[in-house]
């Protein structure tokens, strides 16, 4: 009891002045002197447990904790004798880091790119929809300097950004599925609710000329006027899996804007295309009733990545078809290893040109969300999406820093003759570019 008479602890407020009273008769400030009154672990456990965000720990140097004690361990470590130990809330060190890591972004910017930025920003967290416009024409932007300036508007944003209050949902399914039309009578029913919604619309690139239509957004003509929607169309510009190159990007920029529903509207894929799946929290699957058997339901690929399944066209003379294929997909689903503890994929059938099935649908999505929220779920499946982005864009920046070498540059025009005119085979040809990018990189950056 000696030891926990000399021992006190004063808790502080990290806005607060340094220099307070000690005693203070304030009771909406966290100053007054805590006495403990029952053994360290117990006491420092719950304190630990507080909401309050940082702590200011000042033990008097007559203090003298037990080194064979397994919860003053930590104290002998950081030898606290008269040292302040603060403790900053996960929030806190994830702003700080991303402040931190902002100033090294921004310290190579000219006054006007400063201001240029600047401006997209303020515009964007603003919610005016012609900066998040301008926000993601930046980002989709193949100049080298504007990729710079691309990613430090993209770090302001996450410093602002809250993660846990917006519903990404990724929407896909075969050509001809009625996506577009589906994403117009839905997005109307959230924004007659409250909500803001963004569409993310992506158009497939030709393979010859590289142009793309896009044309999704005439699908969307009641939606296209609504001052709650903003509906986006991005070529695919070859990228492969139904989404573009910058898709997580936008998301971003568009939960920055404060749209509290986004919806990716992918081209029309095929069995092995989902990508969009690593981007978004609900993957949908919009299905034709003429979707094929069981069998095709079975099949390993973008069935089993979806958290939901929505047989669309379900009217007029194309309902009892759907209801079969509905049956026939659940019954295959079952048969699929499950990727989530506390959600089972479902089944719906819908029509957005009578409404039947939308109201239900939009139910299972809330369910989807609570259960996955609830559970963690959601959090540990953004944060593996994250890596997954950091891969994808070190792939894309490994092969331009590939083609773009100087030494293999010089050499691809000679090895691909060669391929065409069959003296080389593809793989040997590959094999010697490689070899050379190697041996040219070794030599400018040794390996050590």
């Amino acid at each position: 009891m000696d030891f926990l008479r000399k021992t006190a602890i004063r808790i502080t407020n990290h806005t607060e002045p340094k220099k307070r009273p000690l005693f203070s008769s304030a009771t909406n400030k966290m100053n007054v002197p805590v006495l403990l009154q029952h053994p360290h672990r117990y006491f420092l456990k719950r304190l630990l447990r507080t909401p309050f965000r940082c702590y200011h720990f000042i033990f008097h140097s007559s203090t003298h904790l037990r080194s064979g004690s397994p919860w003053a361990r930590p104290f002998d470590s950081l030898r606290l004798h008269c040292t302040k130990w603060m403790l900053l809330s996960d929030g806190l060190k994830r702003k700080l880091c991303l402040q931190t890591t902002l100033k090294k972004h921004t310290e190579g910017l000219s006054d006007k790119e400063q201001r240029f930025v600047d401006k997209l920003y303020t515009g964007l967290i603003q919610g005016q929809r012609a900066h998040l416009a301008e926000a993601i024409t930046l980002i989709e932007s193949t100049h080298s300097r504007k990729k710079e300036l691309a990613q430090v508007l993209l770090q302001k944003v996450l410093v602002y950004h809250r993660e846990q209050e917006q519903l990404n949902k990724g929407l896909s399914g075969p050509p001809g599925a009625g996506k577009s039309t589906f994403i117009e009578y839905f997005g109307k029913m959230l924004t007659e609710r409250g909500h803001k919604l963004s569409v993310l619309a992506v158009d497939p690139s030709s393979c010859t000329s590289g142009g793309s239509l896009l044309g999704d957004k005439t699908r969307m003509t009641e939606l296209s006027r609504d001052m709650n929607a903003y509906i986006r169309p991005s070529p695919a510009g070859g990228t492969l899996g139904g989404v573009t190159r910058t898709t997580n990007e936008a998301i971003l920029l568009c939960e920055g804007g404060g749209y509290d529903i986004i919806l990716i509207e992918t081209v029309g894929v095929g069995q092995s295309e989902f990508a969009v799946a690593d981007m978004v929290d609900m993957f949908v699957l919009l299905l034709p009733p003429a979707g094929g058997d069981e069998l095709q339901g079975i099949k390993r690929g973008i069935i089993e990545m979806a958290d939901l399944v929505a047989i669309t066209k379900s009217d007029g003379d194309l309902v009892v078809p759907a209801r079969r294929i509905q049956a026939e997909y659940v019954s295959a689903l079952k048969l699929l290893r499950k990727r989530s503890e506390v959600w089972r994929p479902k089944v719906v059938r819908i029509s957005a040109r009578s409404g039947e099935g939308i109201t239900e649908m939009w139910d299972k999505m809330k369910e989807f969300r609570d259960l996955m929220l609830a559970s963690g779920e959601l959090i540990a499946r953004r944060q593996k999406q994250q890596k997954v982005w950091m891969w994808n864009l070190i792939q894309e920046s490994v092969l331009e820093h590939f083609r773009t070498h100087p030494t293999v540059r010089e050499q691809i025009p000679l090895l691909e003759r060669k391929v065409l005119s069959g003296a080389l085979s593809p793989g040997l040809a590959a094999d010697l570019l490689l070899k050379a990018f190697k041996t040219k990189t070794n030599e400018i950056h040794p390996i050590q």
